[in-house]
Order: C-alpha cells, then structure tokens, then sequence
C-alpha cells in the first residue's frame, strides 16, 4: 500500500482537534485563501513557511491534491490561534521552536534556509524513528522538568519537542486533509444520501476499498 493510499484509508481516534461547526467553518475558510505572500497570524515567519514545507512532504501532491493545494498550513495557524485551547496553543509554539532549533543543530542554518532535502531528512528522522527510539526523546524532556516547566517561556528539549511537534502536525494534517471537501467529495468514497448498510457486498460497489468521508 502506498502512502497515499494509506492517507485515504487512515481513521484518526477523537481528541486531535475540537471538532464542531466552527472548525469546519475555518477549514472550508482556509481553502480559499491566497497560497503565495501567506503570513500566519499565530506563528511566527519563519515558524510559519517551515509548516509549510513540513506539510509538503508529510502529503505531497501526486495525483489527488496534497496539503499545501488545500492551504492546510493556513488552517493549521489558524486553528489554534482561534480555537485551541491556551495550554495547547502555548505547548504548540513551544514544540515549533523547540524544531527550529533542532533543525539548525542538524543542518546549521536557520529554517528559512532549508530546502525540501533538509524538511525530508529531519522529519524521518523523527516520524521513522523506532518506539524505542522515541521514548528516548521523550525521556530527554521528562528529566529536565521541574516544578517550574510549566513557565510556557521555558524552552522545550529540542528531539522531544520536534517529535511532539512534528506528530501533532501530522495528526492535523490527515484530519484536515479527509474532511475537506475537495477530499470528501473528489478522492475518498462520497455518498450524499447513504442507503441500507450493507455488511458483506461487492468491493466494486461499496466504494472500492476507499473510507467513507460522511
């Protein structure tokens, strides 16, 4: 199975967003903004064009829309300058500039320098790594906090602040990119006005092995 394939069939558990009509709302919103001169309104710059790169390579466009045709990074930003709660909108600016960091220690420039390369590289490095691998990042962070790390100025370990980062923007990503409507409606099994369930059937005539997107 290929990435994208694995993309159209992924079912993500509850709690990655708060999901209601505003942030469908927001989602459709975002669709229709303009992709070039995009500054975000919740992170930074640089912060900004880096989720950019990070959601291109995370889903790329090949034969259906990838993320940066469907402005996912716009919505990402505005997600949660508009709707995320305070601790996650603090624990998300963290986790971005604890991956800024971590990038220029790997590649020694600064995020606006990197190419698509760079973005590939660190973000295997991260989202590929072993669960033992992972846990070791996440160790990292636990032994340097204190009863004061919840100071959102402090900064996060940069290995655990990029995994945490790069795997809430993925988790977002997916979420948004299934529930757009070019998504729903174009790529993944579409079905307005849904009949009789049926249990056993022809794959052919049950969608073709695609999810559902209503």
């Amino acid at each position: 199975m290929n990435r994208r394939q694995a993309l159209k069939n992924f079912g993500l558990g509850a709690g990655i967003l708060i999901v209601g009509p505003s942030t469908l709302s927001l989602l459709q919103s975002c669709k229709n903004e303009p992709r070039n001169n995009w500054e975000p309104t919740f992170l930074n710059i640089s912060n900004g064009l880096a989720l950019k790169q990070i959601l291109n390579v995370i889903i790329p466009k090949t034969d259906t829309p990838g993320a940066n045709e469907l402005n996912l990074a716009q919505f990402i930003d505005s997600y949660m300058n508009q709707v995320a709660s305070e601790e996650r909108q603090q624990n998300f600016k963290r986790s971005a500039d604890a991956f800024a960091v971590a990038f220029k220690e790997e590649f020694g420039k600064d995020l606006d320098k990197g190419k698509e390369k760079d973005f590939e590289e660190i973000i295997s490095k991260y989202l590929s790594a072993s669960l033992e691998e992972q846990e070791i990042f996440a160790k990292m962070e636990t032994e340097t906090q204190d009863p004061i790390d919840k100071i959102p100025e402090l900064k996060m370990d940069p290995d655990a602040g990029s995994l945490s980062y790069l795997k809430n923007v993925r988790q977002m990503a997916i979420w948004a990119w299934k529930t757009s409507e070019e998504i729903g409606e174009n790529v993944l099994w579409y079905d307005p006005i849904p009949g009789q369930y049926i249990a056993c059937g022809p794959v052919e005539e049950l969608g073709n092995g695609k999810a559902m997107s209503l």
